[in-house]
């Protein structure tokens, strides 16, 4: 379950006086590497332009949330080329090892060792998330350990915590229909206590890149630069390859 909150932009308040950091998840917008899947039903340019803009509405989503530090963390091979593609809009910090798992590890002890009091880490594959999700997800670690956005297919998009917990991420469930049980059932191991944010959906498959098309056309202001490139995808008259 999530906390409704109204402001959407209201400042995040945090009774330790520590700070908030918000970390996307992302990668290098590198052909053949990033959103294979889509790949399936659009080229591969079109999936790295695509994916390029999903990474800017994220950036810009997280950076909307008042009283929040924004960073990014990727694979280390990706941190030069994510600079420059950032242009020193957020720090990008190399996580330690390879693979999501070692990722959401390093995220927790980098910025805990860092000095932050409350940590969430997201992916760069939902620029349409509300961010009353997020400003949820800080909440809620004020009465959990650990704080959970479940997405429709059985993973999660989401992750938060106030320190590092390690054994917590499974690297056999990463990426399949399995991954939020695996690391419910990690949590439970470990006894730690676990919240939920509301359910929502990343963009993996053809039909979630449809799902997204729809919604934007009722209100693009959610991702602005992945709703004109969609717009204009449509437009250049490849609407019989999309999606």
């Amino acid at each position: 379950m999530s906390i409704p909150i109204e402001a959407p932009n209201e400042m995040i308040s945090d009774p330790s006086n520590g700070s908030h950091t918000l970390v996307v998840m992302a990668k290098a917008p590198k052909p053949g590497l990033v959103k294979t899947r889509l790949a399936r039903t659009l080229p591969v340019s079109a999936v790295t332009a695509l994916y390029r803009c999903f990474l800017d509405d994220t950036l810009t989503l997280a950076r909307s949330l008042r009283g929040v530090n924004v960073a990014v963390m990727c694979p280390a091979a990706d941190c030069e080329d994510l600079e420059r593609t950032l242009d020193s809009a957020v720090p990008v910090v190399p996580q330690v090892g390879s693979g999501l798992a070692a990722a959401l590890c390093s995220v927790f002890a980098h910025f805990k060792g860092a000095g932050s009091s409350r940590i969430v880490a997201f992916n760069s594959d939902t620029p349409h998330l509300p961010t009353t999700i997020l400003q949820a997800a800080f909440r809620l670690l004020d009465e959990c350990d650990v704080v959970v956005g479940p997405t429709l297919d059985g993973g999660y998009y989401l992750v938060g915590a106030r320190m590092s917990h390690p054994g917590l991420f499974s690297t056999d469930a990463m990426g399949t229909a399995n991954a939020l049980e695996a690391l419910l059932t990690k949590a439970r191991a470990l006894g730690l206590s676990v919240r939920l944010t509301d359910p929502f959906y990343d963009i993996d498959e053809a039909a979630d890149l449809n799902r997204l098309a729809e919604e934007l056309q009722l209100s693009p202001g959610r991702a602005p630069k992945t709703s004109k490139w969609l717009s204009d995808w449509v437009s250049a008259g490849h609407a019989d390859k999309a999606f």
